[in-house]
């Protein structure tokens, strides 16, 4: 028989004090780093999903590159002012693989010293950007993601967007090639356009300890209304891996590590372009 129409309610309401109460006596699961994935899917994905499928009406391609099991090192370009575009990631890429994996981001040292948001952090998988993390959470079989850019990609100013910035010193690839893992870059075309960045008041930024202090055409202007992001369109693409099994006894050859980086940066930058070509119009359909 078909449900009735509150019978549908019924179960939403019973599943939700299921939740509470199973929150509330602390019958969950996380694992040594935090990360709570039933937190993450009855509150945070479905946050994110409002985000990236209506509002920013985001295209995900290239999906099948990203392994059905097993440990992969997903690169991406950063930007966008406010590091959106990592959880948009994050969560497009568990809705739209066939596996539903999570993606474990790892984050600026800033991001887990700040109250609040290092708790959001380490719930949904999030833990420090360094290699002893990386390579214990790639030897555990994890999908594990790293924008290179760090700050210099986010605080960019939009005369600067889609332009990669430096990669530093390549710990992402070094950490790939201790565990064999294969990388596979992404390229996002979106974020640039949500904040805007048209200057950085610097003394500002040293003075609340902050690695810019962002203006845009809405913020600080319009207060906290300026941190509603603009509805731009996204295109995400998963590029085809790039193996580096072959490669395990020179995770500490700074050639082989530059030359792979560089190779993953370009990989990146091209895609990109090309993601451009796709969607002339910013704020389009």
């Amino acid at each position: 028989m078909a449900d009735r129409p509150g019978d549908q309610w019924d179960r939403r309401v019973a599943n939700g004090l299921a939740f509470l109460r199973r929150r509330l006596a602390g019958d969950y699961e996380v694992d040594e780093f935090g990360f709570d994935p039933e937190l993450t899917d009855a509150v945070f994905h479905p946050l994110l999903r409002l985000l990236y499928r209506d509002w920013f009406r985001t295209e995900v391609s290239g999906v099948e590159n990203v392994p059905v099991d097993g440990p992969a090192l997903v690169v991406g370009n950063h930007s966008g002012t406010v590091a959106l575009d990592a959880l948009i990631l994050s969560a497009a890429l568990h809705d739209k693989h066939p596996a539903h994996r999570y993606l474990r981001l790892l984050g600026a040292d800033l991001v887990f010293r700040m109250p609040v948001v290092s708790e959001i952090a380490r719930k949904t998988g999030g833990t420090v950007a360094c290699n002893p993390d990386a390579e214990r959470l790639l030897g555990g079989g994890d999908l594990v993601g790293v924008f290179p850019e760090g700050f210099k990609g986010i605080g960019k100013l939009y005369a600067d967007r889609y332009k990669l910035q430096r990669f530093g010193r390549g710990g992402f690839v070094s950490a790939a090639l201790r565990t064999g893992t294969p990388i596979v870059p992404v390229a996002i075309v979106g974020g640039e356009e949500i904040y805007p960045m048209l200057a950085d008041i610097k003394p500002l930024a040293r003075l609340l300890k902050l690695p810019y202090f962002p203006v845009t055409p809405t913020f600080p202007w319009l207060g906290p209304l300026g941190m509603v992001p603009l509805p731009s369109k996204w295109l995400i693409e998963f590029c085809p891996p790039i193996p580096t099994a072959h490669l395990t006894d020179s995770a500490d050859d700074p050639l082989v590590v530059f030359n792979l980086a560089d190779q993953v940066r370009e990989t990146i930058q091209q895609t990109l372009h090309t993601l451009l070509e796709r969607r002339p119009d910013p704020f389009g359909p």
